[in-house]
């Protein structure tokens, strides 16, 4: 309508009117509002799904770099073994005081060696928590992406059922909606 006494109709507006002011398909409506919460849902399990994607690559980071840090930790163990080697033939190709100074030297090489490994252990340790963390992450993901998708199904055929008129096939819509919700259960208590 405009201002000029002018009243233009596009090709769905009488049967917008029409609906507004004579009430709509019952069917109709309850399958779109069924569709509009499944989208609803939906988008909640895929941004869950998204998040729990992140965290398993931030714990994948996380192991990768307390591997590295692992690994030079047994790097630096291995020249201390190499020096300790060293010191170790020049006790036997020495004597006197220069000899034990060797002995002195194999002595505090055992040790730092000691303390070396205890730290590369401990870090392999975090690397491997954080590895296991990934996993159970990942596994949680899949299951909200196995719930997004479901719910997808669902919806696609609410739309299939809406456009063929076929109430039937809202036992599909509801059998894969409830798959969805089951799915989306089972990562929200990361079964």
């Amino acid at each position: 309508m405009s201002g000029q006494g002018f009243h233009v109709h596009g090709p769905h507006d009488h049967e917008v009117e029409h609906v507004a002011q004579h009430g709509g398909d019952h069917f109709t409506s309850r399958v779109a509002v069924l569709t509009a919460v499944l989208s609803t849902i939906g988008a909640i399990f895929g941004y869950l799904g998204g998040h729990s994607q992140n965290a398993a690559l931030l714990y994948k980071n996380e192991a990768a770099i307390q591997k590295t840090s692992a690994s030079n930790q047994w790097n630096y163990y291995q020249a201390k073994s190499n020096k300790q080697n060293l010191a170790e033939l020049s006790i036997t190709l020495t004597s006197g005081e220069v000899r034990e100074k060797y002995v002195q030297e194999v002595e505090r090489y055992k040790k730092e060696k000691q303390e070396i490994k205890a730290e590369a252990d401990k870090l392999e340790a975090v690397a491997k928590a954080a590895d296991q963390k990934s996993e159970l992450e990942m596994h949680v993901h899949e299951r909200w992406a196995l719930a997004t998708t479901l719910l997808q199904v669902a919806i696609a055929m609410a739309a299939i059922t809406l456009l063929t008129r076929k109430r039937w096939m809202l036992f599909g819509v509801y059998g894969a909606t409830a798959l969805g919700l089951l799915a989306g259960a089972a990562g929200y208590l990361h079964i």
